[in-house]
């Protein structure tokens, strides 16, 4: 139910004239057919266990009451007109019995009262309704009870034991209650509704009373807040399910504040010692999360999808709150983030976050690059002599440990016993592996850190490396197999004999034939060059498969393609440019 205050106004002056029956405005109290009929009797037939107070003389009053004679007979009832009789209580506007039968009771008590002629309508009676000198017995049930004095009453049943802030006025909250009467009869629920009440407080959205009752409230915090009538709907009610004159009574949990003007808040949990950077507008992030509300009540996690959330911040791909929080942040760090909802998902909420709701995230910072990063390079120990450096071309055997920048250990040539080995600048390794290893000598220890545009990129490797990870190697040189020369795969380590197409064609036919024949020839051309290779003459690309190198050679030397090699066709690396030949 709205709890605006809606029409709401000062309640009206007093009553000035005595209520009489004729007028169907005076309602005297239940009575009782014992003891005698010149003294006013009640009996408590029902007494509530608990009961903060009593009616006293000046309280307004609501009831509800049953009229009766002696012999039983009905003269009046309220049931009947479905409304509680609403009267102030010792200022002439009852039956003096009634008066001082309403003393002292509590609500939801129920008394039987018998009135005295002489209490009552005495020897006049009310003409065709209350013959003269009657007793009259009421059976009365209170409903509510308020004095114009009253003020909100706030009763405080829990209260979280961390509270950083309590609504103050222009705050925004969002609330549970129930709404009841005094008697305890539910009038509204939001609770019935799954869905909070949000409002802004002490601007006038709300009833006055609840207005005052829920300032200084925590997030978390149960209270009761007890409103009369004149600080909520007044003498009219709501036109619905409020009538008038009646006290209310709240019982609310908050469940979230925020102000129009707050900005995030930032709680850091645990900063790393060693923070050598911290993140900007345009780097790229990895993190995990829990997303909460601002009572604790889950919405979201990157944990339970067992996998990070990625994006650039500083640039618009998350809610604003979340692009400003997470500036500043450490790889490693933890911290908390409170985002208000001018910040994060607005009035409308999306999916399972409602409008209007401050968020919580808890992250924890994986990894972070930015797309202008290059490789970062470490070394850690160089042996005496390291004056043979990788370069291009080099045939390489290394261990590694490879790990993401949380330390999460992603493979290990050490685990597995055995080297691995490249050849630099081929393309066998992530380009930032390649330029990660040049200039290092045999025996030399660095630490080579890659970001993901020079490493596995967005996709990753599925089941191994995460998306957009930076990578982290740990590397130590033990052999270094010198390259041939950019463009060759086979080099003459001397001089180049002036007859070499004679030595290679024995039969001294002036070709090398690859017609029927041709497996015959490539072996005898393949048996050359690993001669020249093993005499020491020759030299071969390392790394790569000798017999391939050999066949592209001979390919190379058939210059039209039909299946031999003449003398004509037969020419050395520096008198053929373009092609990776002799």
């Amino acid at each position: 139910m709205a709890i605006r205050a809606r029409g709401w106004r000062p309640p009206p002056p007093p009553l000035l004239l005595l209520l009489l029956w004729v007028t169907g405005q005076a309602a005297p109290v239940a009575g009782l057919g014992l003891g005698s009929d010149t003294e006013l009797q009640i009996e408590r037939r029902f007494v509530p266990d608990e009961c903060p107070r009593t009616v006293r003389s000046g309280d307004f009053v609501r009831y509800h009451y049953v009229g009766m004679f002696p012999d039983g007979q009905k003269f009046d009832s309220s049931y009947d007109r479905d409304s509680t009789f609403n009267v102030f209580v010792g200022k002439g506007q009852l039956i003096a019995g009634m008066d001082q039968a309403l003393v002292g009771m509590c609500v939801n008590e129920r008394r039987f009262v018998k009135i005295p002629s002489k209490l009552a309508y005495g020897s006049e009676g009310v003409s065709g309704v209350i013959p003269p000198d009657s007793v009259l017995h009421f059976d009365v049930l209170l409903m509510d009870i308020w004095n114009s004095e009253d003020q909100v009453q706030i009763h405080t049943y829990f209260k979280p034991a961390s509270c950083p802030r309590t609504i103050q006025v222009s705050d925004f909250v969002r609330y549970h209650y129930n709404g009841t009467f005094l008697d305890g009869t539910l009038f509204d629920s939001s609770h019935n509704r799954m869905k909070t009440y949000d409002t802004y407080v002490g601007i006038g959205w709300l009833i006055p009373g609840m207005d005052k009752g829920l300032l200084g409230m925590c997030v978390g915090e149960k209270r009761i807040i007890t409103i009369p009538p004149f600080l909520a709907y007044g003498e009219d009610g709501d036109g619905k399910d409020i009538p008038g004159q009646a006290s209310l009574v709240f019982d609310v949990a908050l469940l979230d504040l925020h102000n129009p003007k707050d900005g995030i808040s930032i709680e850091n949990k645990v900063v790393p010692e060693n923070c050598e950077r911290q993140s900007q507008t345009g780097d790229f992030l990895r993190y995990h999360y829990n997303g909460t509300l601002l009572d604790g009540t889950f919405f979201d996690s990157s944990y339970s999808r067992n996998r990070t959330f990625d994006t650039y911040i500083g640039q618009g791909y998350v809610i604003a709150g979340m692009d400003e929080g997470l500036l500043g942040v450490c790889i490693g760090e933890k911290r908390r983030i409170v985002v208000p909802p001018h910040l994060g998902y607005g009035e409308e909420g999306r999916g399972n976050i409602p409008g209007s709701a401050v968020l919580v995230f808890d992250i924890h910072v994986i990894d972070f690059h930015n797309p202008s990063d290059s490789i970062s390079i470490t070394s850690h120990y160089k042996p005496p002599d390291c004056s043979v450096l990788s370069k291009k071309g080099d045939y390489l055997k290394y261990h590694y440990n490879a790990s993401l920048l949380d330390g999460t250990l992603l493979d290990s040539t050490w685990n597995l016993g055995k080297t691995y080995n490249i050849v630099l600048g081929s393309g066998q390794v992530v380009l930032g592996m390649d330029m990660g290893l040049r200039e290092m000598c045999v025996g030399e220890k660095r630490t080579v850190i890659i970001p993901p545009h020079l490493g596995y990129g967005e996709a990753g490797v599925d089941g191994e490396v995460p998306g957009s990870a930076v990578l982290v190697f740990d590397i130590e040189l033990l052999e270094l197999v010198a390259g041939l020369p950019e463009g060759y795969m086979f080099i003459w380590n001397g001089e180049v004999s002036a007859n070499l197409f004679e030595e290679i064609d024995k039969d001294s036919n002036g070709e090398v034939l690859l017609e029927e024949k041709k497996q015959l020839c490539t072996e005898k051309f393949s048996e050359y060059i690993h001669a020249q290779v093993a005499s020491g003459k020759g030299k071969l690309a390392p790394g790569f498969d000798a017999e391939m190198i050999v066949k592209n050679m001979f390919t190379n030397q058939d210059r039209n393609g039909d299946g031999k090699v003449t003398a004509e066709e037969f020419k050395l690396k520096d008198q053929e440019a373009k092609h990776d030949e002799l």
